[in-house]
Parts: C-alpha cells; sequence; structure tokens
C-alpha cells in the first residue's frame, strides 16, 4: 500500500515506465496471504487481459509471519502461508498470466529491537522475530520454484549488509533507502521485458502540428 508514497518502489517504477504502461498498485497494508488469495480474483480477472499484463509482484510475508500467540489476527501458519502462494501464482495462471510474468517477494528482514520499540509505543509486546520471518521467506522462495517464477528474497539480498537496519523505517517497513532498493532490485529483473516496450504516443517533436490527426490517431 505504501510504495506509492514519496520515494516509494512503486512510484519509482511508475516513473521508469511513464508512456510504457501503468503500474497499478493493490497493496493493501496489513493483509495476509489467506485474505489476499480470496481478494485476488476481485482484483486480476479473466477479463482483465492477460495481453496486456507484463508483470505480476506478489509480496506476503511480514503479516503472515507474525507470532500467533502474539498477533493471532495477522498470523498464517507456515505450510498454509506456502499453499496460498501456490494459490495465488495458480489462480494467475488460470487467467492466461504465465509463470515467466510472476514475481514473488519475501518479506524483508525484522529489525527487531526497533520494532520492539513500536510495539512498546503502542502498548504492545514484541510480536515478531527475525528467524521466524526467514523461515516464511525461504518458503517464499521454495514456492517460487517449484511454480516456475521468478523470486526477489529480500531477506537474504538485505542481510548481505550487516547492518540492514537502514533498509527499514520502524524495523518492519520499508525506509526510502529499503524502498530504493526494492525498487532497484525489482527493475534489474523487469528491465529486459519492460524497457522494449514501444512509448505511448509519440514524442511532442515528433507530432505533425499542421495535421495531428496524421500522428495521434
Amino acid at each position: 500500500q505504501y510504495s506509492f508514497q514519496e520515494n516509494g518502489w512503486g512510484a519509482y517504477l511508475a516513473e521508469r515506465l511513464v508512456r510504457k504502461c501503468d503500474v497499478v498498485n493493490r497493496g493493501i497494508s496489513g493483509y495476509n496471504t489467506r485474505w489476499a488469495k480470496l481478494i485476488l480474483p476481485r482484483l486480476i480477472t479473466e477479463s482483465t487481459g492477460a495481453d496486456s499484463i507484463a508483470a505480476v509482484t506478489i509480496f506476503f510475508g511480514a503479516n503472515d509471519s507474525a507470532l500467533k500467540e502474539l498477533n493471532p489476527k495477522q498470523h498464517v501458519p507456515l505450510e498454509e502461508y506456502a499453499a496460498n502462494l501456490k494459490s495465488m501464482v495458480q489462480y494467475l495462471k488460470s487467467v492466461d498470466i504465465t509463470a515467466d510474468k510472476i514475481i514473488l517477494i519475501t518479506p524483508p528482514p525484522l529489525q527487531e529491537s526497533a520494532w520492539e520499540k513500536a510495539c512498546l509505543a503502542k502498548g504492545d509486546k514484541l510480536n515478531r522475530c527475525n528467524a521466524t520471518t526467514g523461515q516464511y521467506a525461504q518458503a517464499c522462495v521454495q514456492v517460487a520454484k517449484e511454480c516456475g517464477t521468478d523470486v526477489l528474497d529480500l531477506w537474504s539480498l538485505m542481510q548481505k549488509n550487516q547492518d540492514f537496519s537502514s533498509y527499514l523505517s520502524d524495523g518492519l517497513h520499508l525506509s526510502a533507502k529499503g524502498n530504493s532498493f526494492v525498487a532497484a532490485q525489482l527493475w534489474s529483473r523487469l528491465e529486459h521485458r519492460l524497457s522494449v516496450l514501444p512509448s505511448l504516443l509519440p514524442y511532442w517533436r515528433d507530432v505533425d502540428h499542421t495535421n495531428p490527426e496524421a500522428s495521434l490517431l
């Protein structure tokens, strides 16, 4: 949901792809895969037209991996999380969106001390842990392998930088630097297939101003 905020990764991609294709944001804050698989058919339908879709990202796990005893509303068991991801990929395939157009994104790592401060400020206990989030990230990578989709393993990639806290604004959500990291990683996976898309409508200098209909219709 926050990917289109200032410096968000969705906004970055939209700017890169202006006049080539639209970047449609269907992220919903706080949702998990149990809820997402139910609403996916409402977001992308058979009538959407698979030919008009260049890529689809599925980015879940940070909420599913919440600790059951402390956050039962968002928690989804690991096995169900994997099954839900598979279900969403299978649905997309059923409406003719091929596996090569689908990118699964793992949850980013959790910076526990920062997130604990955010929880305590709300009167809550630390309701997530990085090791558990890592198990969900590994499950996401495995689903991608089994389904033949691409995957962006943020959990592993961000932790190559030992101090990954700068990628997160509060220990859980992406910071401006984290958004830039996601955008760059995604673009490296998308550039080869999207940069070749034709521009929508000619550059203004190429419009015949004496007969614009000839250029624009």
